[in-house]
């Protein structure tokens, strides 16, 4: 995983979800960069403008960390 701090070009990447999106603040959103290698496809952006790149598996990994509850306790109740 790596973390990008740059101001990031969204324009040739393919949108998956957009976290919020009851504001117009820059909302998180997770993208697939098709043109990135294997282990920077999946990128996860924030609201300041920085983003983490990851590979599908990694990201895979993380889905299945969460739908087995294992990060609950970083949400408020």
């Amino acid at each position: 995983m790596t973390l990008d701090a740059q101001v990031p070009d969204l324009t040739s990447l393919e949108p998956v979800a957009t976290f919020c999106g009851n504001c117009d603040c820059g909302c998180p959103q997770l993208f697939v960069d098709p043109s990135a290698s294997e282990d920077r496809r999946i990128v996860l952006t924030d609201d300041f403008g920085q983003r983490v790149q990851m590979s599908a598996t990694q990201f895979a990994d993380l889905v299945t960390e969460a739908k087995a509850g294992r990060l609950d306790a970083v949400t408020p109740a």
